[in-house]
């Protein structure tokens, strides 16, 4: 005799297979969302380290080599800084004599025949441009972690007072003064450092920080 389901049977089974199928949904959608998330956060983790590896910050104080303020490699030294503890000899070569009076030298003569350009030693901001009297057209100079420059006897200058200045930008070109008028054209460099004048050859080719 065949036997027969009965209609309730039938119900409760289709409501099973309805649940099962419905579980079984979800939990692939959830295991896929999920999927989906991780993805998600690993591409935003490769793009975020991608800029921080591109757009880094430079460390302050980092070192930079301080150049000399000329590029023509024929310029060369007509009178060096007055060393107090430096040879009879070397000192009395850093001597000017100027309207009846002995006056040390306080940078550096660099001389050539012919007009040179004169560049920045360093980065900077230009805090002073002067036309003197005595020591001609004059540009000063403010670098990172109190470095002070200024440059003298100059015929020409291409910057004014509030300029940023890179290093090795031309900032004016050599020339004449009272001053030093037997030595012809040169320029005169100082260098200070702390408020302190300083001779620019410990500086210059040299590491140094710089902001």
């Amino acid at each position: 005799m065949e036997k027969r389901l009965r209609p309730k049977k039938i119900v409760i089974s289709c409501l099973y297979a309805v649940l099962f199928i419905t579980v079984a949904t979800g939990a692939f959608l959830i295991s896929k969302s999920m999927k989906g998330n991780n993805d998600v956060v690993e591409d935003n983790y490769t793009y975020v380290s991608s800029i921080i590896m591109d757009n880094q910050i430079p460390v302050m104080n980092e070192t930079k080599k301080m150049i000399k303020p000329y590029t023509n490699e024929q310029v060369s030294v007509g009178k060096s800084y007055y060393d107090y503890k430096g040879e009879s000899k070397s000192q009395e070569s850093s001597i000017t004599y100027y309207d009846g009076s002995y006056i040390q030298n306080s940078g550096i003569d660099y001389v050539l025949k012919d007009v040179f350009d004169v560049v920045s030693v360093l980065d900077g901001t230009v805090t002073d441009v002067k036309q003197d009297e005595i020591l001609g057209n004059v540009v000063e100079i403010k670098h990172g972690n109190d470095y002070v420059t200024t440059y003298q006897s100059l015929s020409e200058v291409s910057v004014k007072k509030g300029d940023t200045v890179t290093q090795g930008q031309v900032i004016g070109k050599s020339g004449t003064n009272k001053l030093d008028k037997d030595m012809g054209n040169h320029l005169h460099f100082e260098l200070y450092t702390n408020g302190q004048i300083v001779d620019p050859n410990l500086y210059i080719d040299k590491e140094i920080k710089s902001e």
